[in-house]
Protein backbone atom coordinates (compact mmCIF):
# COMPACT_ATOMS: atom_id res chain seq x y z
CA UNK A 1 0.00 0.00 0.00
CA UNK A 2 1.38 3.42 -0.92
CA UNK A 3 2.06 5.90 1.84
CA UNK A 4 -0.44 8.71 2.11
CA UNK A 5 0.89 12.22 2.54
CA UNK A 6 -1.94 14.71 2.98
CA UNK A 7 0.23 17.74 2.26
CA UNK A 8 3.52 17.53 0.40
CA UNK A 9 6.35 19.13 2.34
CA UNK A 10 8.37 21.42 0.10
CA UNK A 11 10.33 23.65 2.45
CA UNK A 12 12.00 23.25 5.82
CA UNK A 13 9.91 24.69 8.64
CA UNK A 14 13.14 25.59 10.49
CA UNK A 15 15.26 27.41 7.88
CA UNK A 16 13.07 27.68 4.76
CA UNK A 17 15.39 25.69 2.47
CA UNK A 18 13.87 23.28 -0.07
CA UNK A 19 13.65 19.80 1.43
CA UNK A 20 14.66 16.44 -0.03
CA UNK A 21 12.83 13.16 0.44
CA UNK A 22 15.27 10.48 1.59
CA UNK A 23 15.90 7.87 4.26
CA UNK A 24 17.77 9.43 7.21
CA UNK A 25 21.26 8.24 8.08
CA UNK A 26 20.26 7.47 11.69
CA UNK A 27 18.96 3.93 11.17
CA UNK A 28 15.42 4.95 10.22
CA UNK A 29 14.03 2.97 7.28
CA UNK A 30 11.32 5.33 6.01
CA UNK A 31 11.46 8.13 3.50
CA UNK A 32 11.38 11.44 5.36
CA UNK A 33 11.32 15.13 4.45
CA UNK A 34 14.87 16.18 5.33
CA UNK A 35 16.42 19.60 4.94
CA UNK A 36 19.82 19.31 3.22
CA UNK A 37 20.77 22.71 4.70
CA UNK A 38 20.10 22.26 8.44
CA UNK A 39 19.37 18.48 8.53
CA UNK A 40 16.00 19.01 10.25
CA UNK A 41 13.62 16.08 9.71
CA UNK A 42 9.93 16.91 9.28
CA UNK A 43 7.75 13.96 10.21
CA UNK A 44 4.28 13.40 8.86
CA UNK A 45 2.04 11.56 11.28
CA UNK A 46 -1.59 10.39 11.24
CA UNK A 47 -4.36 12.77 12.19
CA UNK A 48 -6.66 11.86 15.07
CA UNK A 49 -10.39 11.92 14.39
CA UNK A 50 -12.28 12.03 17.70
CA UNK A 51 -15.99 11.65 18.28
CA UNK A 52 -18.81 10.14 20.26
CA UNK A 53 -21.53 7.56 20.01
CA UNK A 54 -24.30 9.49 21.81
CA UNK A 55 -27.13 7.40 23.26
CA UNK A 56 -30.45 8.58 24.72
CA UNK A 57 -31.97 6.99 27.83
CA UNK A 58 -34.36 5.00 25.62
CA UNK A 59 -31.50 3.50 23.57
CA UNK A 60 -31.85 5.67 20.49
CA UNK A 61 -28.59 6.81 18.89
CA UNK A 62 -27.83 10.33 17.70
CA UNK A 63 -26.60 10.69 14.12
CA UNK A 64 -25.72 13.81 12.12
CA UNK A 65 -26.48 14.28 8.43
CA UNK A 66 -23.32 15.69 6.84
CA UNK A 67 -23.47 19.18 5.33
CA UNK A 68 -19.87 19.01 4.06
CA UNK A 69 -17.75 16.81 1.84
CA UNK A 70 -16.68 14.12 1.86
CA UNK A 71 -19.93 12.19 1.82
CA UNK A 72 -22.26 15.20 1.81
CA UNK A 73 -25.81 14.18 2.79
CA UNK A 74 -24.90 10.92 4.52
CA UNK A 75 -25.31 10.08 8.20
CA UNK A 76 -22.45 9.93 10.66
CA UNK A 77 -21.56 10.00 14.32
CA UNK A 78 -20.45 13.44 15.54
CA UNK A 79 -16.67 13.48 15.06
CA UNK A 80 -13.85 15.51 13.61
CA UNK A 81 -10.17 16.33 13.80
CA UNK A 82 -8.60 16.73 17.21
CA UNK A 83 -7.02 20.12 17.91
CA UNK A 84 -3.45 20.54 19.15
CA UNK A 85 -4.40 21.94 22.55
CA UNK A 86 -6.97 19.35 23.63
CA UNK A 87 -7.21 15.85 25.04
CA UNK A 88 -9.02 13.04 23.24
CA UNK A 89 -11.98 13.52 25.56
CA UNK A 90 -12.10 17.30 25.09
CA UNK A 91 -11.95 16.91 21.31
CA UNK A 92 -14.73 14.31 21.23
CA UNK A 93 -16.99 16.46 23.43
CA UNK A 94 -16.22 19.61 21.39
CA UNK A 95 -17.02 17.88 18.10
CA UNK A 96 -20.33 16.63 19.52
CA UNK A 97 -21.30 20.17 20.50
CA UNK A 98 -20.09 21.66 17.18
CA UNK A 99 -21.85 19.15 14.94
CA UNK A 100 -24.97 18.28 16.94
CA UNK A 101 -25.39 20.96 19.58
CA UNK A 102 -25.88 18.05 21.97
CA UNK A 103 -25.46 18.18 25.74
CA UNK A 104 -23.67 14.96 26.69
CA UNK A 105 -22.04 13.19 29.59
CA UNK A 106 -18.90 11.73 28.08
CA UNK A 107 -18.45 8.04 28.81
CA UNK A 108 -15.69 5.53 28.29
CA UNK A 109 -13.42 4.96 25.34
CA UNK A 110 -15.28 2.67 22.96
CA UNK A 111 -13.37 2.17 19.70
CA UNK A 112 -9.97 2.89 18.18
CA UNK A 113 -9.69 2.40 14.43
CA UNK A 114 -6.52 2.70 12.36
CA UNK A 115 -7.15 4.01 8.83
CA UNK A 116 -3.65 4.03 7.30
CA UNK A 117 -4.78 4.73 3.73
CA UNK A 118 -6.21 8.06 4.98
CA UNK A 119 -3.39 8.68 7.49
CA UNK A 120 -5.96 8.81 10.30
CA UNK A 121 -6.84 7.15 13.60
CA UNK A 122 -10.55 7.31 14.55
CA UNK A 123 -11.29 7.32 18.28
CA UNK A 124 -14.86 7.11 19.60
CA UNK A 125 -16.22 7.49 23.13
CA UNK A 126 -19.64 6.47 24.37
CA UNK A 127 -21.76 9.42 25.48
CA UNK A 128 -25.05 9.72 27.33
CA UNK A 129 -27.40 12.42 26.07
CA UNK A 130 -28.44 14.74 28.91
CA UNK A 131 -31.03 16.50 26.78
CA UNK A 132 -33.01 15.70 23.64
CA UNK A 133 -32.69 19.26 22.36
CA UNK A 134 -30.18 19.56 19.51
CA UNK A 135 -28.82 22.43 17.46
CA UNK A 136 -27.04 21.26 14.30
CA UNK A 137 -23.87 23.18 13.54
CA UNK A 138 -22.60 24.29 10.13
CA UNK A 139 -21.24 20.83 9.29
CA UNK A 140 -24.61 19.09 9.85
CA UNK A 141 -27.80 19.47 7.82
CA UNK A 142 -29.81 17.63 10.42
CA UNK A 143 -29.44 15.79 13.72
CA UNK A 144 -31.75 12.91 14.55
CA UNK A 145 -32.20 10.09 17.03
CA UNK A 146 -32.51 6.60 15.54
CA UNK A 147 -33.79 3.44 17.16
CA UNK A 148 -31.29 0.67 16.41
CA UNK A 149 -33.72 -0.97 13.96
CA UNK A 150 -34.08 2.34 12.07
CA UNK A 151 -30.41 3.22 11.55
CA UNK A 152 -29.95 4.07 7.84
CA UNK A 153 -27.11 1.56 7.29
CA UNK A 154 -26.95 2.19 3.53
CA UNK A 155 -26.65 5.94 4.10
CA UNK A 156 -23.80 5.96 6.64
CA UNK A 157 -20.82 8.05 5.66
CA UNK A 158 -17.84 5.89 6.59
CA UNK A 159 -17.01 2.26 7.34
CA UNK A 160 -15.56 3.35 10.68
CA UNK A 161 -18.98 4.72 11.68
CA UNK A 162 -20.92 1.59 10.68
CA UNK A 163 -18.30 -0.66 12.32
CA UNK A 164 -18.47 1.32 15.58
CA UNK A 165 -22.28 1.25 15.58
CA UNK A 166 -22.37 -2.50 14.91
CA UNK A 167 -19.93 -3.22 17.76
CA UNK A 168 -22.08 -1.14 20.10
CA UNK A 169 -25.34 -2.82 19.08
CA UNK A 170 -23.82 -6.29 19.55
CA UNK A 171 -23.44 -5.55 23.27
CA UNK A 172 -24.61 -2.10 24.48
CA UNK A 173 -23.66 -2.92 28.08
CA UNK A 174 -20.20 -4.26 27.21
CA UNK A 175 -16.99 -2.83 28.63
CA UNK A 176 -14.56 -3.80 25.89
CA UNK A 177 -12.56 -1.23 23.92
CA UNK A 178 -12.91 -2.28 20.27
CA UNK A 179 -9.97 -2.03 17.91
CA UNK A 180 -9.89 -2.40 14.11
CA UNK A 181 -7.33 -1.87 11.38
CA UNK A 182 -9.05 -0.82 8.14
CA UNK A 183 -7.48 -2.54 5.16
Amino acid sequence: MASYYPRPIRFCNQCGHAIAMRVPDDGDTRMRAICPQCQHIQYQNPLNVVGTLPVADDGRILLCKRNIEPRFGTWTLPAGFMELDETLEQGAARETVEEAGADIALGRLFSVISVPQAAQVHIYFLAQLRSLVFNPGFESQEVRLFAPKDIPWDELSFRTVSWTLRRYLENPQGTEVHQWNVE
